[in-house]
């Protein structure tokens, strides 16, 4: 058995290190992920026209929101008001402070007036007509809001910068 030891002693250290170097890789990505870019799957019909229903792939940038540079016309992805389990993506409509007309879901509701609360945003979909959105759940908090969508990736040959 002690012949064996001397010939572990050096690959028990090379596993050790090698371990070290994966551990300060995930947490490099990690990093990266939660606080420069990361990417996401959008599928559904919120987004249409822009974004396909089947699923485009984007790339959302996660510097923006921290340092609240976010403008009316963003697409930006953020956690569901209503499910944070879900990440939506919608377009900004209006920020804090502004006042805005918003029209109904569909044809028996009624335009409001809204004006959008300290410290919120107003989220719509692009596709009106088949969106939840701010007009069901309200003005959402800036804190819910994950990134702004700075590029279409997939599908192939679609990339759009945003």
């Amino acid at each position: 058995m002690s012949q064996w030891f001397p010939k572990l002693k050096p690959l028990g250290r090379e596993v050790w290190e090698r371990s070290v170097l994966l551990t300060q890789f995930l947490c490099c990505i990690h990093i990266i992920k939660e606080h420069v870019v990361e990417i996401h799957q959008v599928m559904g019909p919120s987004m249409l026209p822009t974004f396909s229903a089947v699923g485009d792939v984007l790339l959302v940038e996660r510097l923006s929101t921290k340092f609240q540079r976010i403008k009316q016309g963003d697409v930006v992805m953020a956690l569901s008001p209503e499910n944070p389990r879900l990440i939506v993506c919608k377009r900004v409509l209006g920020l804090e402070g502004e006042n805005l007309v918003v029209m109904p879901t569909h044809g028996s509701g009624r335009v409001q007036h809204i004006k959008v609360p300290k410290g919120h945003v107003w989220l719509q979909g692009d596709n009106l007509s088949n969106s939840t959105d701010s007009r069901h759940y309200g003005p959402v908090p800036y804190g819910l809001l994950r990134g702004k969508v700075f590029l279409r990736v997939w599908p192939p040959g679609g990339w759009t910068r945003f």
